[in-house]
């Protein structure tokens, strides 16, 4: 069930490249589908979900749709079975979340919202705050994250040399570090430095999880993929700086982030047994929290920049079929 799960969404209707290679250059991370939601379904724990995109050139410039609506699916399954979940997000995204939360029926009060300045301080408090709570996992769902240094080529697991000097020769020094959208634009601008979570996430809680869930390649979890094979799979002349440092013990890759989310929270409602917790969780349910999160969040389009019913490109119908096809791959009755 897994496999035909994880089948469904490594899909590439946006033509970002990472999936769309997968029969050429084989799949990225196999099997990390399954041991992320064998550990999320052990026992409930405490469970914090980082999410929030934003979209300068957005019209208007906000969150994009591509990320709440995963992480608040995510949220209210695993909050059905037991597990305590806090959403987490930046100021910039930080109204998106919480219609988007609201409209999923999960307290807007469990959104935590990092500051744009001085976010490494808040990171710390948090991660001392949640380890007296036990927290258990980390999830990231299109979340971007700080690009590669040579420091982090060097530290990536690989067959072979690290290729810094290739590295240093494409990618300027000044976008070391930097966060990147797909357009190869530094946005730290709009973007809070949650990068500490998952850097010290050892330190403060040592038995917790870490799980990232992306679709581009700059998002947090794609540095489990070594630099160079992202650029080879990545279209564009900026490739070679997108790609994220932060890696994930689990790290899932779809067409769509939101899908990958949806994949997680259906292997482990039914890998409980509670497939059934799906049933509220409709079509049109989700079809809702997009509309809800463009209304009054606002958010936007990610590709397009526009305030439309969509998700990444695609036509709200289009996206929405998954959904219904990973319903009735997971046993969900109705």
């Amino acid at each position: 069930m897994i496999e035909r799960l994880d089948h469904l969404v490594r899909r590439d209707p946006a033509g970002r490249g990472l999936i769309g290679t997968e029969q050429q250059r084989g799949p990225l991370c196999p099997g990390h589908l399954a041991g992320a939601a064998e550990g999320l379904g052990v026992a409930a724990g405490r469970v914090a979900i980082v999410t929030g995109f934003f979209i300068p050139h957005g019209e208007p410039p906000a969150a994009e749709t591509d990320g709440p609506p995963g992480a608040v699916t995510l949220g209210r399954v695993l909050a059905d079975l037991g597990h305590g979940v806090v959403l987490v997000t930046d100021e910039p995204c930080a109204q998106a979340t919480r219609v988007t939360a609201a409209a999923a029926g999960l307290p807007i009060e469990s959104v935590e919202v990092v500051p744009l300045q001085n976010s490494s301080e808040w990171c710390e408090r948090f991660l001392q705050s949640a380890a007296a709570d036990s927290l258990t996992h980390l999830v990231a769902i299109e979340r971007v994250g700080p690009s590669h240094d040579p420091v982090s080529i060097k530290e990536q697991a690989r067959e072979g040399q690290a290729p810094v000097d290739d590295f240093q020769q494409r990618v300027p020094p000044s976008t070391w570090g930097c966060c990147h959208n797909m357009r190869g634009q530094v946005i730290d601008e709009w973007t809070a430095d949650v990068a500490p979570l998952f850097d010290r996430l050892a330190e403060f809680c040592p038995e917790a999880t870490s799980i990232g869930i992306g679709d581009g390649g700059n998002e947090i979890g794609m540095g489990s993929v070594p630099w160079e094979e992202l650029v080879a799979r990545l279209p564009g002349e900026h490739s070679s700086r997108i790609p994220c440092r932060i890696a994930t013990d689990w790290t899932l890759v779809a067409g769509i982030s939101n899908w990958g989310a949806w994949a997680l929270s259906a292997a482990v409602a039914a890998g409980a047994g509670r497939a059934d917790i799906l049933q509220p969780l409709t079509v049109d349910w989700q079809r809702n929290l997009v509309e809800q999160m463009v209304a009054d969040g606002p958010a936007v389009d990610g590709p397009t920049g526009k305030a439309v019913v969509g998700v990444d490109g695609l036509l709200i119908d289009d996206y929405l079929q998954i959904w219904q096809d990973i319903r009735e791959t997971a046993g969900c009755p109705g």
